[in-house]
C-alpha cells in the first residue's frame, strides 16, 4: 500500500490508495486463571527459571544438580587443578595483603573495635567460598556499610562509654542484614534492590566517599574530640574549632602516607598490569609507620597507635545477640540498611567483573550466599561484610580463578590473628585514616556523573539529592530522599503516560510520530495516538482529559486553515499497552460514548493478548470490539476506513 501525497500553496493532503489486505486481531489461545497466575509468578520471582535444568534428567543426575544449585563449589570444585590453585594463591596473597590493614581501617569507621575488622575478613570469606557464584568477588568489610553502621548506632549508643552494649548491637544488626539478605534471596525478591538506580549509587557513594574522608580528619589532624554527627557543617565545624588539638606530628605523617598512597594509586590505574603496587601500598604504610613509631617512640610525640589487640581466631558471639528489649527497633532498621547497601554493593561488583571474564553471575544466589554469611559473622564476632569492589578489582588483575583467592586470604587472615598481633601495637591511627581516605577517593565516579547529565537531567537530580542529601542531612536520610525521587519519577510515568499523534511516512504504509519525524504528514479526518504505556487506575483520567484535549487542538488547527474535512475517526496504537485493568476497561467504555456523542467513531489498533482478552470480556453488546473498528495496523485501519467511507459517499451519490 502506498499513499500519495499531494501538495498545493495552503494544504497538505494525503491519498492513500484502497487496495489493501486487513487482517484480522486473534484472541490469545485460552488459559485458566490458574494457568495466568502460575505464569506471571514465574516471570516476576523466577525470570531465569532455575529448574530448566532439571528437565529430562534422571533422579541422580537431578540430586547432583540439586547441590550444585546450592553449592557451587560442587560444580566447579572437581574440575580443579595445580594451575588453577598458583593462580588463585598469588592473588589471594595479594588481597590478603589489602585486606587486613582495610579491615582495621572499616572496623574503627563503625567505632569497633580493629580486631572485629579481621575477624571479619576471615570466616565470612570461607562462607561465601562454598555458597557463592562469583569468582572475582574478594569478600570483607567496606567503607560505606561500616560508616552507615557506626552513624546509625551511634546516635543511640556511645562505642566509647558503652563498648559492650555496642559492639552487641553491631553483631545484632549484622544477624539482621543477614536475615534480610537471604530471604530476598530465597523469596526470589532480589528485583527490591532494583530501586536504587544507578543515579541513586552514584550520587550516593559519591556523597558517603567525601564524609568517609571527612571523618578521617579526626585521625589525620589528631583531634581527640570529635562530632558524633555526619553532616560536612558539623564535621567541619569540628575540624576548626578544634584547631588547638592539631598535631604536627600527626599530620606531617598523615600528609606523606596518603600522598604516598594516592601516588601508587594513580600508578596502578595508569598501567594496570601494576595492580600490586597499590594492592600493597597500605600494608606496606602500615609496616613502615609501624616501624617509625617503634623506633622513635612517637606515641609519646602526639602520635595515636592502635594499641595491643587480641591475639586468636574468632571467639563465639551467639550469646551477645540482641532479639527483644528496647534497641531491637534500631538493630533491625540498622540492618535493614546496611543489608541493603551493602548487597547491592556485593551484586553489582560481582556482575562487573563476570561480564569481563564472560560468565553469569547468578543473583539470588549471591543474596543467600550474602546474607548466610552474615548470619554466621554474627555468631562468630564479624560485622557486616559483602563483596567490596577495592579488593574485588585487585583480586580480579591478580589473576585469580576460582572463589578459592577468598579461601587464601582467609588462611592469611587466620595467620595473622593467631601469630602476628603483637606487630600492630604501634600502628598509628593516622596511617589507617590515610588508607581510607585512598580507598574510598575511588568511589567518587565524576565522568558517570557527568554522562548522567548528558543522558537524563532527571537522573541527574536524582543523584544531585542523594550526594547533597548525604552530605548536608545524613547518609540514611540521603539514600532515602534519593530513593523516594526515584520512586515518584516511576509513579510518574505511571499516572501521565506518554500519548503521541501519528502521521504517515510518504510512500510508505508507515505512521510515526509526527513530532519526532518532520517528513510525516496527517491525515484529514483520522486523529491518530498511540499510548506508550499499561492502562489502569492511575492513568485512566489523564488519558481520557488528554485525548479529548488532542481532538479539540486538531479542530481548532482544521478551524484555523479553513479546512472542511474535521476529525471522523480517532485511532488508538495499543501496540505499546501491555495490560489494562478494570479501570482501563472502563476507560475505553467511557471514551467510545463520549466520542460518540461529538459523531466520531473509535478505532484499535493491534490490542496485544492481556487487553484484547479483557476488552472482549467486558464487551457484552460486542460494540467495544467490534471487527470493522479493530485492526492490525494503522496503515490497514486508515486504508480500510477511508475505503469504506468512499463507498458510503457513491452509494448515497
Amino acid at each position: 500500500m502506498e499513499p500519495n501525497v499531494s501538495n498545493s500553496s495552503d494544504h497538505q493532503a494525503v491519498e492513500i490508495a484502497m487496495e489493501t489486505e486487513v487482517h484480522r486481531v486473534v484472541s490469545p489461545p485460552y488459559r485458566s486463571t490458574l494457568q495466568k497466575l502460575r505464569a506471571r509468578l514465574k516471570e516476576t520471582f523466577f525470570p531465569d527459571d532455575p529448574l530448566r535444568q532439571f528437565k529430562g534428567q534422571s533422579g541422580k543426575v537431578k540430586l547432583i544438580l540439586g547441590a550444585q544449585y546450592i553449592f557451587p563449589i560442587l560444580e566447579w570444585g572437581p574440575k580443579y587443578s595445580l594451575t588453577l590453585l598458583k593462580s588463585d594463591i598469588v592473588s589471594g596473597l595479594t588481597i590478603a595483603s589489602l585486606a587486613i590493614p582495610q579491615g582495621i581501617s572499616y572496623a574503627k569507621l563503625a567505632n569497633l573495635p580493629p580486631i572485629v575488622g579481621l575477624y571479619s575478613s576471615f570466616v565470612p570469606p570461607l562462607i561465601y567460598a562454598v555458597l557463592g557464584s562469583s569468582r572475582d568477588l574478594a569478600v570483607g568489610p567496606v567503607s560505606i556499610a561500616s560508616l552507615i553502621m557506626g552513624s546509625m548506632l551511634r546516635q543511640q549508643v556511645s562505642p566509647a562509654k558503652d563498648p559492650i552494649l555496642f559492639l552487641q548491637l553491631a553483631f545484632s544488626s549484622t544477624f539482621f542484614a543477614g536475615l534480610f539478605q537471604a530471604s530476598l534471596g530465597f523469596l526470589r525478591l532480589g528485583f527490591i534492590i532494583d530501586f536504587l538506580s544507578k543515579a541513586t549509587l552514584i550520587g550516593f557513594m559519591a556523597g558517603a566517599a567525601i564524609i568517609v574522608s571527612l571523618q578521617q580528619l579526626k585521625s589525620l589532624l589528631g583531634i581527640t574530640h570529635f562530632t558524633k554527627k555526619m553532616g560536612i557543617v558539623p564535621v567541619l565545624t569540628s575540624v576548626f574549632h578544634n584547631t588547638h588539638e592539631w598535631s604536627w606530628q600527626t599530620i606531617l605523617m598523615g600528609f606523606c602516607f596518603l600522598v604516598f598512597l594516592l601516588l601508587t594509586r594513580h600508578i596502578s590505574m595508569k598501567k594496570p598490569k601494576l595492580f600490586w603496587v597499590s594492592a600493597g601500598a597500605p600494608l606496606l604504610s602500615v609496616i613502615l609507620s609501624t616501624l617509625l613509631v617503634f623506633a622513635f617512640k612517637a606515641q609519646n610525640h602526639g602520635i595515636s597507635v592502635i594499641g595491643k589487640l587480641q591475639e586468636g581466631l574468632n571467639p563465639p558471639s551467639w550469646n551477645m545477640l540482641h532479639f527483644h528489649g528496647s534497641y531491637l527497633g534500631l538493630v533491625m532498621k540498622t540492618g535493614l540498611v546496611t543489608g541493603i547497601i551493602s548487597l547491592t554493593e556485593g551484586i553489582a561488583v560481582g556482575r562487573t567483573f563476570a561480564a569481563l571474564k564472560n560468565y553469569q553471575v547468578d543473583g539470588n544466589k549471591e543474596m543467600i550466599a550474602i546474607g548466610l554469611m552474615n548470619i554466621v559473622g554474627s555468631s562468630t564476632s564479624c560485622y557486616v561484610t559483602t563483596g567490596a569492589f577495592s579488593r574485588s578489582a585487585v583480586n580480579h588483575n591478580a589473576g585469580c580463578k576460582t572463589a578459592v583467592s577468598n579461601i587464601i586470604m582467609a588462611v592469611t587472615v587466620m595467620v595473622t590473628l593467631l601469630f602476628l598481633m603483637p606487630l600492630f601495637q604501634y600502628t598509628p591511627n593516622v596511617v589507617l585514616g590515610a588508607i581510607i581516605v585512598t580507598a574510598v577517593v575511588g568511589l567518587i565516579d565524576i565522568p558517570a556523573a557527568c554522562q548522567i547529565w548528558k543522558i537524563d537531567k532527571f537522573d541527574f537530580l536524582v543523584m544531585l539529592c542523594a550526594f547533597l542529601g548525604v552530605l548536608f542531612i545524613s547518609v540514611q536520610e540521603g539514600l532515602a530522599i534519593a530513593v523516594g525521587i526515584s520512586v515518584f519519577k516511576v509513579l510518574l510515568q505511571i499516572t501521565r503516560p506518554k500519548t503521541v499523534m501519528l502521521g504517515n511516512i510518504p510512500g510508505t504504509d508507515i505512521y510515526r510520530n509526527l513530532h519526532q519525524y518532520k517528513e510525516a504528514v496527517s491525515v484529514p479526518g483520522f486523529l491518530i495516538l498511540s499510548i506508550e504505556a499499561p492502562i489502569n487506575f492511575a492513568n485512566t483520567t489523564y488519558l481520557k482529559e488528554r485525548i479529548t484535549r488532542w481532538i479539540e487542538e486538531y479542530e481548532t488547527e482544521d478551524a484555523n486553515a479553513k479546512k472542511k474535512s474535521g476529525v471522523k475517526f480517532v485511532i488508538l496504537d495499543l501496540s505499546a499497552v501491555s495490560a489494562i485493568d478494570t479501570n482501563g476497561v472502563s476507560f475505553f467504555k467511557d471514551l467510545k460514548m463520549a466520542l460518540e456523542k461529538k459523531n466520531l467513531e473509535l478505532v484499535l489498533v493491534n490490542p496485544l493478548g492481556e487487553v484484547i482478552e479483557k476488552l472482549q470480556r467486558a464487551d457484552d453488546a460486542k460494540e467495544l470490539a467490534r471487527p470493522d473498528y479493530l485492526f492490525l495496523t494503522v496503515g490497514e485501519a486508515v486504508a480500510a476506513l477511508l475505503s469504506t467511507v468512499k463507498s458510503h459517499a457513491s452509494n448515497y451519490v
